[in-house]
């Protein structure tokens, strides 16, 4: 403990170490900041003196380096004023010589544009001459090229009519077969080349639990284990036919054909809905409604077996080494990621497979308006082509000369003569 005597009352008071330490603390702050005003009072004058002595060395070197440049300028001007003078007396010199110069280069000119004038006036003649060749044989061309494509357009719509004409008589039994006959046909010109010998692709022809499919496909490896299958539907419209079927009416008997069949996959081959902006598409996932189902337009079976049996042969080689690792106790832990990365790559292949039908199938809308604005060009130049020889037919010479007496005295002359 310290004893402190109050320096206005005289009592003293007793404070412990750190009650002392506070107060020799609060003294010595005070003393520093009296201290440092002092410094800092002490600084800026020194600062300002600097200041001014600075300013005025500034000052005086100014001061010398403008009578400096005053006496250059001055020089600089009457070096100036001579070259002034030199240039002025050249620029004369300059100026008749280029009169000159201007006299023959005109004189030289006006020779050569008679020339030229000449040559061009015989130019234009042998080229009006050719101008009118060229026009008559490109007019006889025209006309050609137009009868040609007017016969190709004649022929287009009597393709059109007669494939009218089969369809509407076509039953709507005879169409769905057409459209089976259609993917069998595609399906056996890949059958050597793309599919191994263990596919099976036949039409469904058991009917024992009541309702069969159209066609099945499945696929084993070569030890016999089957990794993939598929029940198919095919259906058709019938144009200018009875009531409009949707997709939709089928996807429920094709899932309960799929489970009957044991088939992992169900996919619908469809050409109805044909305005349907969904299904042109190509691909559709209706695995929303029915699992593993999916509907597609013909041009398209192909490839979603193959997307389908690609999956299945890495899902294969996966389950194959999952029956290993199960045999042998192993932790099956990384066989997840393994399998999520999978899916997610068959996701993505899936995707792109559909953008790029639907890609396809725009360029084939675009190709057919193309088709039918060339059409519609063709019959409007033939019109065109038309009223110009029958206003060519209508000329005649007394036509020609009404209202023209300078070429009915040219015309009489030459009859006179």
């Amino acid at each position: 403990m310290n004893e402190i005597i109050c320096p206005h009352c005289q009592k003293t008071f007793n404070l412990d170490d750190a009650g002392y330490a506070d107060i020799l603390k609060q003294v010595r702050n005070h003393e520093f900041e009296i201290e440092l005003e002092k410094r800092e009072k002490e600084l800026e004058r020194q600062r300002q003196d600097a200041l001014q002595l600075a300013e005025a060395k500034a000052n005086e070197k100014l001061q010398a380096a403008l009578r400096s440049k005053d006496a250059e300028l001055a020089e600089l001007r009457s070096k100036v004023g001579l070259e002034v003078s030199e240039l002025k007396a050249q620029l004369g010199n300059f100026e008749l010589q280029k009169s000159i110069a201007i006299q023959e280069a005109t004189s030289v000119m006006e020779r050569d544009y008679n020339k030229l004038a000449s040559a061009l006036d015989t130019e234009k003649k042998l080229k009006d001459m050719e101008l009118q060749n060229q026009r008559a044989a490109l007019e006889e061309k025209l006309r050609t090229e137009i009868q040609r494509k007017e016969d190709e357009l004649r022929l287009k719509d009597e393709t059109i009519e007669r494939l009218r004409d089969f369809k509407a008589r076509l039953s709507t039994k005879m169409l769905g077969e057409t459209l089976e006959q259609h993917c069998e046909i595609e399906f056996n010109k890949l059958r050597p080349t793309a599919f191994n010998k263990n596919v099976y692709f036949e039409k469904d022809n058991d009917a024992s639990s009541g309702t069969k499919g159209d066609y099945i496909y499945r696929e084993s490896a070569d030890d016999g284990t089957e990794f993939i299958s598929i029940m198919f539907e095919m259906k058709n419209e019938q144009e200018d036919g009875g009531a409009k079927k949707k997709n939709e009416d089928f996807l429920k008997k094709l899932h309960e054909d799929r489970l009957k069949k044991g088939c992992e996959y169900a996919i619908l081959v469809s050409m109805l809905e044909p305005e349907s902006e969904l299904y042109n598409a190509g691909i559709v996932d209706v695995s929303y409604k029915y699992p593993k189902m999916y509907v597609v337009r013909p041009q398209a079976f192909i490839p979603i077996i193959t997307l389908l049996r690609n999956a299945a042969l890495n899902s294969l080689q996966y389950r194959t080494e999952l029956e290993l690792v199960k045999a042998q106790n192993i932790d099956v832990t990384h066989f997840e990621d393994r399998l999520n990365q999978f899916k997610n790559g068959f996701s993505r292949n899936y995707q792109l497979a559909s953008d790029k039908f639907h890609s396809a199938i725009k360029d084939i809308d675009k190709s057919i308006a193309a088709l039918m604005k060339v059409k519609e060009n063709l019959i409007g130049s033939e019109n065109n082509l038309r009223l110009a020889n029958d206003k060519a037919e209508e000329i005649t010479i007394k036509k020609l000369t009404h209202n023209n007496p300078t070429m009915k005295q040219k015309f009489d002359e030459l009859k006179g003569g």
